[in-house]
């Protein structure tokens, strides 16, 4: 990561970008768009598909024009020709994007070569790539030998193997195995811990909470919430969701869950009982109470909170996944 800076320079964002209006046609992809993810953070950005995401991400590294607004990457004007501080950014793109007839060192290296030309200076940078990423013993393969999951191991050292301060990772666990899962993103927080601020965007939410610090939702090119995922969660009104195992529900029992003050919908299918509810402090204490009154038998009973989902779901009208 790049050396010393003084404090004016701590205090600007990684990413600042105000405004910024992006147009096809008479489709507007990015209405007043505005971001701001602070240096050392691991930043969230959600959105259904279509929502602006991509977009947003390739405006912002100069790939895409824009009609109006501005982006600025550690206190300066992102232009296409910033080349200083396009050497300063690592993008993991979601689509895989390697050289089959390369090897794995080769093409860390050939990646590294576009920010970093001199081969001596690339060295060390290509042996760390493949040693952080764990593909030590399958440098010398083709991608086509490696499974899905050391693919995208691949794609990481690619893309941040020149040490950037910013890297974009765009759902990079998509399609591989538990334990390349965890790899990836026991590697963000690595690289986050070295000092590099992250911008992740996964369909995941549990990933999401995991790793990140601040969670922006956006949809129709807007931002609709921004806060940490407990904050997100407050800004909405799911709350828990109340499930009960029971074999021995009556009609009228159903309709007195439906009916308590906090339930926003009560459903049975004849063997378990799901409640989803308004934030409240005792909507357990409710459901328990109609249960023991109408002597319901229940087995099993489990309580979640509200998740970044279903926040999500309420926000957006959508699933993630859609």
């Amino acid at each position: 990561m790049s050396g010393d800076m003084n404090s004016q320079q701590m205090d600007e964002p990684a990413l600042k970008v105000s405004k910024l209006v992006k147009r096809y046609g008479d489709m507007v992809a990015l209405d007043h768009f505005d971001l701001d993810v602070r240096r050392g953070e691991v930043f969230g950005l959600l959105g259904p598909n279509g929502s602006g995401k991509s977009t947003a991400i390739n405006c912002i590294l100069s790939l895409l024009s824009f009609e109006s607004g501005t982006v600025r990457i550690f206190g300066r004007e992102m232009t296409p020709s910033s080349y200083d501080l396009k050497r300063r950014i690592g993008v993991v793109p979601q689509n895989v994007a390697v050289f089959n007839e390369l090897s794995v060192r080769e093409n860390i290296d050939y990646f590294c070569s576009l920010y970093v030309p001199r081969k001596a200076d690339r060295k060390d940078l290509v042996e760390q790539a493949i040693d952080f990423v764990g593909l030590g013993d399958f440098s010398s393969f083709r991608p086509g030998k490696l499974s899905g999951g050391l693919l995208r191991r691949l794609n990481i050292a690619c893309g941040i193997a020149h040490q950037p301060d910013l890297i974009f990772f765009d759902e990079p666990t998509v399609a591989v195995d538990p334990q390349s899962r965890n790899a990836i993103l026991e590697g963000i927080e690595h690289l986050n811990a070295q000092g590099a601020t992250v911008v992740y965007t996964s369909h995941y939410m549990e990933e999401v909470e995991q790793i990140c610090t601040r969670i922006m939702i956006m949809d129709h090119g807007r931002r609709i919430a921004l806060g940490t995922a407990e904050e997100l969660k407050g800004m909405v009104e799911a709350g828990e969701q109340v499930t009960v195992e029971t074999l021995d529900l009556q009609d009228s029992t159903l309709a007195q869950l439906r009916a308590l003050p906090l339930a926003q919908s009560a459903d049975y299918d004849g063997k378990e009982l799901v409640i989803h509810c308004r934030q409240g402090d005792h909507n357990l204490q409710d459901v328990l109470a109609v249960l023991e009154s109408s002597g319901t038998n229940y087995g099993h009973l489990t309580s979640r909170p509200p998740s970044l989902n279903d926040v999500f779901l309420e926000l957006t009208g959508k699933e993630l996944r859609d």
